[in-house]
Parts: C-alpha cells; structure tokens; sequence
C-alpha cells in the first residue's frame, strides 16, 4: 500500500535523519523532494502547499534547533503533519441512536459501494456484536439487488429483498420498517451509483438522504483515483451531509494521494480502508498508523489486531501444546501456518506491516502469495506419513510428489529447507524467551540480506 510514496519519502528523510545539525539550507533541500513525492503521488496542490509549510515552520523554529537529535525531531515533525493531514486520530461510526442506526452509502458506480456494504456489514456483525440487515436501493444496475443477497449469505447478515420495478424511496421505507420489526441495530443502504456526477443523480440521492435521515452518510470512493478521489468526495459533500469517507482499493494503490488529500479537501474524516477484496479486507482507519507505515515505520498495533481476529486460537494453543511437550513441527502443522498467514492477507500484507521493510528495495516484490499455494500443493501431493516425518522422502518419493503437485524437485527441496528452518524457529520459540530469537529465525527464511539465507522461491 502506498509503496512509491513511502519509498520516495523514507529515502528523502533518511539522509536527513541521523543529522547532529540541521540547517535552512538542507531542511530546505529534503522539502523540496518531500513536495515532489506528494506531487507525484496525485497529492492535491493545496494539501502539498499547506503541508509543506507546516512542517517548514516548525523544523526551522527552535523545535528542532534545541533537540539533541535533530533528524528524528524533523522525521517525528513530518509524521505528526502527516497524521494531522489524514484527520489525527480515528473517526468511527455513531451508532448511538434508536434502532435501527442507518447507514446510507453513496458513490460513483465502480468505487465498490455494495461490496463495501457487505464489509461493513461483516465489520459490524463481528467486531461491534451487532444485528445488521442490508437492502440495496440500486434499481439501475440488475446484478447490483444479487450481489448484494450472494455477499450477505456468505457474511451472514441479513438480506432485505427489493427489486427493479420499486422507487428507491419505497424500498428504504420498507427495508427500515422491517428492521425495526426485527430489532435490528442497524440497516445498511446500499444506494446507485452513476459513472459520472450529473444533476438527476445528486437530485435523487439528495431526496433518499431526506427521507431516510441516516445517522452515517458513507461516501465510498475508489482510491487509485487519487485527487480525483477528493474532489469527487467534495462534489457529494456539498449536496449530501456526508459524515465520512470508505477509501477503497488502497491495496491496488501505490501512491497514496486520495488518502492524504480527501480529509483536507472535503473536512470529512476517511473511517475505514478496503484493502483487498474479500469480505474481511476493511480496516478502520487510522491517521497515525498509515502515517507510520508511509514513513517505513510499520503499523504493529494492526498487525496485532488482525492477528488477534483472525489467527485460530484453539489450533495455535494446539501448536504451543504440542511443541511444549517436546513434539516436532512437522509439516502438516507448517500446513497450518501457511493457511493462518492466508487468513491475515498473506505475506506482502502482513510485511506491509512490520517496521523497516521499506528498506529492503523489492523485498515485496520477491514475496508473492504465489509461493503459498505452491508449498500447500506440495504438501498435498505427500502421503500423511511424509508429512509427519519429512525425512523419509527421499529421491524416488520427491519426483512422485512434485509431480502430483505441478511442480520441479527443487521447489520440493526448497520447501522442504524452509521446513527445517521453521522447525528451529519453533523450537527457540518454545523455549524461555522465544519471542525475539523466533523474529530472527523468521529473518532467515526472508530474502534479501537477511542472515540464515533460504530465500523464497521466485
């Protein structure tokens, strides 16, 4: 997320970092390449402008001067105005009304409205503890009253039908009466986009808004769009009370301008990020966080969050157990954990995340979820024998395997050297103090200069 414009940043900053002394001359010097990264990133030009001056003032005031480290006073300088930029801290949703509370979500057709609905509508359900229904008030796009029944049966909520021949305003009706029947605490509405703004657009919207009175007036908007993103959140705003922002796609943008301008642009806060496109990739926003992870500082309090969501308790308890009483990790339990890593989404999302990985050039580019469904193939293809005790496969049982699997011996081999590696980062890990010497054995199996070698396969 947002790589050109971390790596164009953390290599700008760098060199002004361990500075003893700061200068004008230089502290001018890093903002003029600060100012081209945002540029380059489809930053808007006011947001550029005003940033800029920000941090200008306070890295050439006494802020910096009587810092006894210069550069990490500037590099904490240009994270806080980042935050302060994206809105501070973290805006969620006001459910504190009667029920049902009522979410209306707005946008361009294809910025990803009903999946979003459906995200949040899994969102809610799982992390808030809330009864949600869903009803989709969309009678210009036919799949769009599908998708969003097909995306409510598999997050489990609950689907108000509606179909083309009724008014928008008949079906949002229908759908809040039923929701207060069923006591339910909230009902998003998922509504029709257009492929551009025109006036019959903003004017029915503007009616639906009237009638419903929603609590939350979601804007969602594609983020690859970039300023664009912002200024189309702003044309909505100015007709709709919009109370936030849902920025989608932000695992498909590299450059990060929609996210750095829209709050600026529109006063409106960003509340959630879609970072993938399942049904679970929605991530409430958090200024301080993406700023941390723009600046390659990694966001481990999200890191921490997903794992606590999204890792099964009762087999990593099963895992700990096992290797507590002196049992190997064989390789139906390395199985496990591929599919663990897949549940948190994969690799490059979870390296996204952690501290220092801007610094490692294409590091990302080199891990790819690719490399999982090879090492689950793999796996398959072994009897259950070979996976409880790898060293039995010997050179007849690797052509039969990689053969069942699709794929060449060395890529058995490498797997099965990633094995023994992960088999001796268990083994520090169960034991006192595991923690640290269990991230130094994971950097062996990295690329890329760290030590241990191992490497993936490309």
């Amino acid at each position: 997320m947002f790589d050109n414009l971390s790596n164009r940043l953390t290599s700008s900053l760098d060199r002004i970092r361990g500075r003893a002394k700061l200068t004008e001359d230089n502290i001018q010097e890093v903002l003029r390449e600060v100012r081209m990264a945002l540029l380059e990133a489809d930053v808007a030009l006011p947001v550029v402008k005003d940033f800029i001056a920000a941090v200008k003032a306070r890295a050439i005031g006494t802020e910096v001067s009587k810092s006894l480290s210069p550069g990490q006073v500037f590099l904490k300088i240009v994270k806080q105005e980042l935050e302060s930029v994206m809105g501070q801290a973290n805006d969620g949703l006001n459910l504190r009304v009667a029920r049902p509370a009522i979410i209306l979500l707005a946008g361009l057709q294809g910025a990803g409205k009903t999946t979003s609905a459906a995200k949040l509508a899994k969102y809610l359900k799982e992390r808030e503890k809330k009864s949600v229904s869903v009803v989709s008030a969309d009678i210009y796009r036919p799949a769009a009253i599908k998708q969003l029944e097909t995306l409510a049966g598999e997050v489990g909520v609950d689907f108000i039908p509606s179909d083309l021949s009724q008014k928008p305003i008949d079906i949002v009706n229908n759908a809040i009466d039923y929701a207060k029947k069923a006591h339910k605490d909230v009902l998003i509405i998922d509504t029709a986009g257009r492929l551009a703004i025109d006036d019959e657009m903003m004017a029915e919207i503007k009616a639906l808004h009237a009638a419903v009175n929603p609590i939350e007036t979601l804007f969602v908007v594609d983020a690859m769009t970039g300023q664009d993103a912002a200024n189309t959140a702003k044309a909505f705003g100015d007709v709709l009370p919009l109370t936030g922002v849902i920025l989608t796609k932000t695992d498909g943008d590299a450059r990060g301008g929609a996210a750095l301008s829209v709050r600026h642009i529109t006063g409106k806060p960003i509340k959630f990020l879609g970072v993938g496109e399942k049904t679970d990739a929605l991530e409430p926003f958090h200024p301080d966080r993406l700023a941390s992870r723009i600046l390659g500082m990694g966001d481990m309090l999200s890191l921490i969050e997903e794992a606590e969501q999204k890792i099964d308790k009762d087999k990593a308890e099963k895992l700990a157990g096992k290797l507590k009483k002196g049992k190997g990790f064989d390789l139906e339990d390395f199985k496990e954990q591929l599919q663990q890593m897949k549940n948190m989404g994969g690799m490059s999302s979870m390296l996204d995340k952690l501290p220092g990985m801007g610094q490692l050039g294409n590091i990302q580019d080199k891990v790819n979820d690719k490399m999982f469904v090879q090492m689950e193939a793999l796996i398959n293809s072994m009897t259950p024998a070979e996976r409880r005790n790898p060293d039995v496969i010997n050179g007849s049982r690797k052509k039969r395997i990689s053969t069942g699997a699709g794929l060449q011996i060395q890529d058995l081999n490498r797997l099965l050297k990633q094995h023994k590696q992960m088999q001796k980062m268990m083994k520090k890990f169960s034991a006192k103090g595991g923690m640290q010497k269990m991230m130094r054995g994971l950097g062996g199996m990295m690329p890329g200069g760290f030590p241990g070698g191992g490497g993936f396969p490309k």
